[in-house]
């Protein structure tokens, strides 16, 4: 008879409702003592703090699994991304696993395509990063929509230091968060960005104690997810052109998403209780 083999514990783990935490974040009213979650917040955690949640390609399909289920489900209004532990978000690719890689194997393969449907989720994800984000970590925390930075989070583009460059975005996102003269220095020496220059040059929506990094970025995930959800997603396509776009091609898309908002309920509901001085009540319609 053969024995088994142990299934792989999941590299991925999603909390769907999160159990809000204690105690509640700050500025959030109670809600009873039957409220025990966060309405409409996901918490996605990268669960290798053994090797500092390292993000080899099981990794990144395992995330890139659970980013678009939650996307596809309404009751998922605001994601909030995470590594296990207290050493690092995310400290990069695990090098073990590309050493051996060729040029032709990597264009046959294109390892990159499941970042990809990273960048394609449309729900708004906070980054919430305490520890090293390097090298392919500070790329995830980058493709997040904003990010909440623990004072002992150290961000960077070490590849260089490997002989090559990064590969997930960071040439062009790093240069688009800091300008061109910062992104360079960075990526052509490899040196690392300390939290509190990240957040002065403006990589970081908010720099908070290590010890309240989670909850400052579930109390910012239920700040969005309390608002109307297509109107959200509108500001978030608009804000994401805004990198890309002329400003004329820009303002063009602002103005059509303004417009078809006005096709949705809860633009007549969010202006009909703005009138009668009362909260609304969102139904993402």
């Amino acid at each position: 008879m053969t024995q088994s083999t142990p299934a792989e514990p999941p590299r991925v783990r999603v909390a769907f409702p999160v159990p809000a935490p204690a105690p509640e974040p700050a500025g959030r009213p109670e809600q009873g003592p039957e409220a025990r979650t966060l309405d409409g917040v996901a918490l996605v955690t990268i669960d290798r703090p053994a090797v500092r949640n390292a993000l080899d390609a099981a990794t990144i399909d395992q995330l890139a699994d659970a980013l678009e289920a939650l996307d596809a489900d309404p009751a998922c209004r605001c994601i909030v991304l995470t590594g296990a532990g207290e050493r690092a978000f995310a400290a990069g690719a695990d090098i073990r696993e590309m050493a051996d890689d060729t040029a032709a194997g990597l264009l046959a393969s294109d390892p990159f395509a499941r970042w990809e449907r990273i960048a394609r989720v449309r729900t708004p994800t906070i980054a919430a990063v305490r520890g090293y984000a390097l090298g392919g970590g500070c790329e995830l925390a980058m493709s997040c929509d904003m990010i909440v930075a623990a004072d002992d989070a150290v961000f960077g583009q070490p590849e260089v230091r490997l002989g090559v460059i990064p590969g997930a975005g960071g040439t062009q996102r790093l240069t688009r968060a800091l300008g061109k003269a910062k992104a360079m220095e960075l990526i052509l020496t490899g040196r690392n960005l300390p939290a509190a220059e990240a957040e002065a040059h403006g990589l970081v929506s908010r720099l908070v104690p290590a010890d309240q990094v989670l909850a400052a970025a579930l109390d910012l995930a239920v700040q969005v997810a309390a608002m109307p959800p297509l109107a959200v997603r509108a500001a978030v396509e608009a804000i994401d052109a805004a990198q890309e776009l002329p400003l004329r091609d820009g303002l063009a898309l602002e103005r059509r998403l303004f417009y078809l908002l006005f096709a949705t309920e809860d633009q007549k509901e969010g202006m009909r209780a703005f009138l009668e001085k009362r909260p609304a009540r969102w139904q993402g319609r």
